[in-house]
């Protein structure tokens, strides 16, 4: 194995098992937990939730993998903040496109190539990706694992 090959299995090591740390919390929450504020007046679980399926549907489109899986959740869970859009899927659907996504997601990573990592994503052009080729996919992967601890560390809060 090559040090770019490692390198890459860290970060997707790391996105695995951040996946696997968020399903662990999410078991332990019942769909009525999910349903309570992070804290008064913020968030509620169910928001973080459909957020997260969100965001990481929009990764397929940006690493040029695939089409969204669930686009009708960009609206009410990115464009708009919390209790804005009345009506949302619910807990038990949420929780079903979250394991589809996921599984979704750790097939194409387990077949992406490390060159393919390495390669640009669709927000960036040719030329800026000259310049900048840390703007790859790989990257892309590393501040979605980021922001997907962030909102773990919030929902860990309804427990």
């Amino acid at each position: 194995m090559t040090t770019t090959d490692l390198c890459v299995k860290m970060v997707i090591d790391r996105w695995n098992g951040s996946i696997d740390n968020l399903n662990k919390h999410l078991t332990a929450l019942s769909d009525e937990q999910l349903q309570n504020e992070i804290a008064p007046g913020k968030n509620r679980g169910i928001y973080l939730l459909g957020h997260l399926i969100a965001v990481h549907d929009d990764m397929l489109r940006l690493m040029n993998m695939g089409e969204k899986m669930f686009p009708e959740l960009y609206e009410p869970f990115i464009k708009q903040p919390d209790k804005v859009v009345t009506q949302i899927p619910s807990v038990a659907e949420l929780r079903a496109m979250w394991a589809k996504q996921n599984d979704m997601l750790q097939a194409i990573f387990a077949k992406t190539t490390t060159d393919e990592w390495f390669s640009k994503h669709t927000a960036v052009s040719a030329e800026e990706f000259s310049k900048e080729p840390h703007r790859n996919k790989l990257n892309i992967v590393i501040t979605r694992t980021s922001h997907l601890q962030y909102h773990t560390g919030q929902l860990v809060l309804l427990n």
